[in-house]
């Protein structure tokens, strides 16, 4: 094989491998999620599989140095590569009955499968540097020059197949056909070395699907609208005029509309009770960190329609979708596309509330639950400001949010909380000291369904005393407590 050709090939591996890597992480989060366990478990799968390829690759280098065999092979990590995403959707399929029926063994079982068909051509692409090694190797006294120059070649491919899929090709193109136009070109490199022209019909064919129809990404009937953003799968589901945001493997709804009722039914209506936990007077200025579709801020402006709000979204496609499906156009809200701790950081305005309902999935960003956090939110409060989190919870388990109510209290004089439902615990602090009573004996200042909402929860409102968990930038186990939330109610389910 031409020594060009070879490092092309090289290069064009190590550049398909990590594409798709960052296309499989899409690819699955429909169905799975992007949470840490989903991520770990495929990066560490990956290098398992690389792992495996490196060993096979130099035993069948030294048994057969035939670049005729290596192009061989890379040709079916192409062919491969191209029909995982066909392949993976249905077995995925399966993860979405797992869920609806709290099924431990059907989820992680047809996750197991998925990542598992990453098997062959991740191998197949670990075989490749060890194998050019060996084709290149004319004596010992090189084998360093070698192999570093091949390794070499072999990472910048897998810098260019980490960024441009993640910057460029699956927000214009989408997660299928990325991951079908880097196995076209790893084919095409394969066709040339191969020689023949027959094997050209292999690339060729893999360009073509390319101009198959996708279909929806996700089918549901009750979907309208559905898109793969820069960060997250975003998907509005429409049933019986209501509609809802759901984002990646949907478990949660992020934000509801109905244009024929305020009220949602959910958690995001008690955010409007959080005002007279500090004062006798209704907002002037509100920040929702993890604005979504604008649930919050709708219900902030139909209660207290001189309320200035600001709302920080990280992903513009969800922005968008609410603007489009959710009337988030309240012409008093102004919407910052931004992480919300790093906004908060740099911004000089105070607010009379900041509401946090931020969540990648299962898990709450755990800057977002720390000390120092919460001294930030502090710090950016009026006199009489107040900070209420959404957190998440399972039946009779609340570790996480009992650590961030902990936490709280070591920053704020008092803190309360409640549940709002089987899955939703609010936690709420006042930057002064207040106490439970001042909320009931303000019930007749607040708009009349405010005060119904409040009525409702000062039977089940309780007030965090000082003591328990402390979550720090350094060491803030969410992730750790969700996951085991998680894995207790499934298997409880189970029981």
């Amino acid at each position: 094989m031409p020594r060009p050709l070879l490092y092309l090939l090289v290069v064009t591996a190590g550049m398909t491998t990590m594409a798709t890597e960052m296309s499989g992480s899409r690819l699955i989060a429909p169905y799975f999620g992007n949470s840490l366990f989903i991520w770990a478990n495929l990066i560490g799968l990956i290098l398992i599989y690389l792992t495996l390829g490196y060993y096979l690759g130099g035993r069948l280098a030294d048994r057969r140095p035939d670049p005729q065999l290596l192009c061989l092979l890379t040709m079916a990590a192409a062919a491969s590569i191209a029909l995982l995403p066909f392949i993976a959707r249905p077995v995925m399929g399966i993860a979405i009955k797992g869920m609806e029926q709290i099924s431990a063994g059907a989820f992680l079982g047809s996750f197991a499968v998925t990542v598992l068909l990453f098997a062959v051509p991740v191998t197949i692409l670990g075989m490749v540097p060890p194998f050019a090694i060996r084709l290149r190797m004319t004596g010992v006294e090189t084998a360093g020059n070698v192999s570093g120059n091949l390794y070499a070649l072999s990472t910048v491919g897998s810098i260019v197949g980490t960024f441009l899929p993640v910057l460029v090709l699956i927000p214009w193109i989408g997660t299928r056909d990325t991951m079908l136009l880097f196995a076209g070109v790893l084919a095409a490199v394969s066709a040339a070395g191969l020689g023949r022209r027959l094997w050209a019909g292999v690339p060729l064919l893999i360009i073509v699907g390319l101009a198959v129809p996708q279909g929806a990404i996700k089918p549901d009937p009750d979907s309208i609208f559905e898109t793969e953003s820069p960060y997250q799968y975003i998907q509005v589901v429409d049933k019986s005029g209501t509609k809802y945001l759901k984002l990646n493997e949907g478990w949660a709804v992020h934000s509801v509309y109905d244009p024929d009722r305020l009220l949602t039914g959910g958690y995001w209506d008690y955010f409007s009770i959080a005002p007279w936990f500090a004062g006798e007077t209704a907002p002037e200025k509100v920040l929702v960190i993890g604005n979504a579709a604008g649930s919050i801020p709708r219900l902030m402006t139909s209660f207290y329609p001189d309320v200035q709000l600001d709302g920080v979204e990280i992903d513009p496609g969800v922005v968008e979708a609410g603007r489009r499906f959710f009337d988030m156009n309240e012409p008093n809200l102004t919407v910052h596309v931004a992480d919300g701790r790093p906004f908060l950081k740099t911004s000089n305005a105070s607010w009379d509330m900041i509401a946090v309902d931020a969540f990648r999935q299962p898990y709450i960003p755990f800057y977002l639950t720390t000390r120092e956090f919460f001294e930030e939110t502090r710090d950016h409060l009026t006199n009489q400001g107040v900070v209420m989190i959404n957190v998440g919870k399972t039946p009779g388990d609340s570790a996480v949010a009992d650590a961030i109510a902990a936490t709280m209290r070591d920053v704020y004089p008092s803190v309360y909380s409640f549940s709002t439902g089987q899955f939703n615990e609010l936690v709420v602090a006042t930057k002064q000291p207040s106490n439970i009573d001042d909320l009931r004996d303000r019930t007749s200042f607040m708009p009349p369904q405010v005060s119904k909402l409040a009525t409702e929860i000062s039977a089940g409102l309780s007030e965090v005393q000082p003591g328990g968990v402390i979550l720090t930038d350094d060491k803030a186990p969410v992730e750790w407590l969700t996951d085991q939330m998680i894995i207790d109610y499934a298997t409880a389910g189970q029981a």
